[in-house]
């Protein structure tokens, strides 16, 4: 510690030989009890066999990331990197700063900082390890239990990766980890992409496991969602609506999952129309509608991605119900040619289709709907600017580091999960849409996985259809 550092330190404690004494003793044994494998583990066998294969007589190093901070020292919750998390079946906090490594050889090994012994400093003043203040860490043994292959403390790790293997990593994740291999490596990142590129991949089918929490994220999803349903009018009471709405959901997130899986969007009245609206600071209103696209991560990290458009009294006006119906029928266009063979962009083309002739037949197209659907139109995106899906799984926006002839060029495959999520925004500024349609946004987003015939809606819990949904409101508003 430099001599500023030391001066301006008014965090750390000294610590009396006779505290010492005392704090380190009289404590209860640790269970000899192992902890059942963790329900990821067994999948994620199969995950890194796969991944070592495409890298024959190469190390890779795949870091779970450390704690990011927040503000001074205060730090956001720790996630795993989602590579770290599908190879490992390690989920909600777990590991910061571990490190998984598989050998040429195929071995994997979980590299981290496992608990200390009581007697230990560690044990009462380390703010980042010390059981006194995050709580009692797990043992070698017991990280072994949870992963189901060899884990270890991290003490020889540098060493380790710096013996002169042949080396690949995840390089982004662990600042501190990449140093080692690069100083290892000469400077060279060795192809690393690759091994980026590869963990991407791995994930563009989901594996019946996956599947099965992608499906239970859905369904605590729509249990939020009718949470919400039931507060709207506290909300629109209370002022600041859409930050009730925002806290609705995350109350649910965290209690019934570990967190949500990407910041809620509450969107009320022309706030629709931003596409990314997540200041959340808005007031709801009867006869607006609300936006909500939000989505809970369940313990393994999977999460859903869902959006709905409801009115806030739980009736829509005319105009609200003609902009609601033709993002419902572009939707549904999606999803009929969402099946193996078709192509992922097929989706939104088939999306935007309806959407384009739609708009001409209200006059507000500056050309034909079908110059405007050319490569060198595209005038239908002042109301509809995104991309109709994306794919979803342990990231809202998964495998994004996937080729892009395996991904958006790619011909859709069963196990494949995505979102089919077309909209209309129409800005109250937006002096070409009709006045009694401005300020009306809608988007309407469900999860699909590809299947042998068509497609699955994993979030199909949730109405669709305009009648449907007010149904449904009615008989949550009461």
């Amino acid at each position: 510690m430099s001599e500023t550092q030391a001066a301006t330190d008014n965090r750390s404690s000294n610590y009396s030989e006779a505290f010492k004494q005392f704090i380190c003793t009289d404590w209860a044994p640790y269970s000899s009890e192992l902890p059942a494998p963790l329900p990821a583990a067994g999948p994620a066998v199969g995950r890194r066999a796969k991944l070592a294969a495409q890298f024959p007589g190469k190390r890779l190093v795949i870091p779970a990331g450390g704690p990011k901070a927040r503000n001074n020292d205060c730090d956001y919750r720790f996630r795993p990197d989602s590579a770290f998390a599908h190879l490992t079946g390690l989920g909600t906090d777990k590991e910061p700063n571990a490190v998984l490594v598989i050998e040429p050889s195929g071995q994997s090994v979980l590299y981290f900082h496992p608990r200390v012994d009581r007697t230990d400093k560690e044990f009462y003043a380390d703010s980042r390890y010390g059981e006194m203040w995050v709580g009692q860490r797990v043992s070698v043994a017991e990280m072994q239990a949870l992963c189901g292959f060899a884990c270890t403390d991290d003490s020889h790790l540098e060493t380790l990766l710096t013996d002169g293997t042949p080396t690949l990593i995840m390089r982004e994740v662990d600042p501190d980890i990449t140093a080692i291999v690069d100083k290892a490596r000469g400077g060279s990142d060795g192809g690393d992409d690759q091994l980026r590129i590869a963990c991407s991949e791995l994930r563009l089918i989901k594996d019946d496991f996956e599947l099965s929490e992608l499906r239970r994220a859905c369904d605590l999803t729509a249990l939020a969602f009718e949470a919400v349903v039931k507060q709207l009018g506290q909300a629109a009471k209370l002022g600041h609506g859409e930050r009730w709405v925002e806290g609705i959901f995350g109350l649910h997130a965290r209690h019934t999952g570990n967190a949500v899986g990407y910041d809620t969007i509450a969107a009320a009245g022309d706030h629709a129309n931003t596409l990314h609206w997540i200041r959340n600071e808005g007031d709801i209103r009867s006869g607006d509608l609300l936006l909500m696209d939000a989505g809970i991560e369940v313990d393994s990290l999977y999460t859903a991605d869902i959006t709905r458009t409801m009115p806030i009294n739980g009736v829509f006006t005319p105009e609200q119900r003609q902009v609601y119906d033709l993002v419902r029928a572009a939707q549904q266009a999606g999803m009929d040619v969402a099946k193996p063979g078709a192509r992922f962009t097929d989706v939104h083309k088939a999306a935007v289709s309806v959407l384009a002739h739609t708009f001409e037949d209200w006059g507000i197209l500056p050309v034909t709907a079908e110059e405007a659907l050319a490569d060198d139109g595209g005038q239908y995106r002042r109301w509809m600017v995104h991309n109709t899906s994306h794919m979803l799984g342990l990231d809202v926006h998964d495998c994004a580091h996937a080729l892009r002839e395996n991904y958006k060029d790619s011909v859709l495959k069963p196990g494949m999960v995505l979102t089919v999520e077309p909209g209309v925004y129409i800005k109250a500024s937006d002096l070409v849409a009709p006045p009694e349609l401005r300020g009306i946004g809608v988007r309407i987003e469900d999860d699909i996985v590809i299947t042998e015939t068509g497609c699955e809606i994993l979030s199909d819990a949730l109405p669709r259809e305009s009648a449907d949904v007010e149904a449904w409101m009615a008989g949550l508003l009461g």
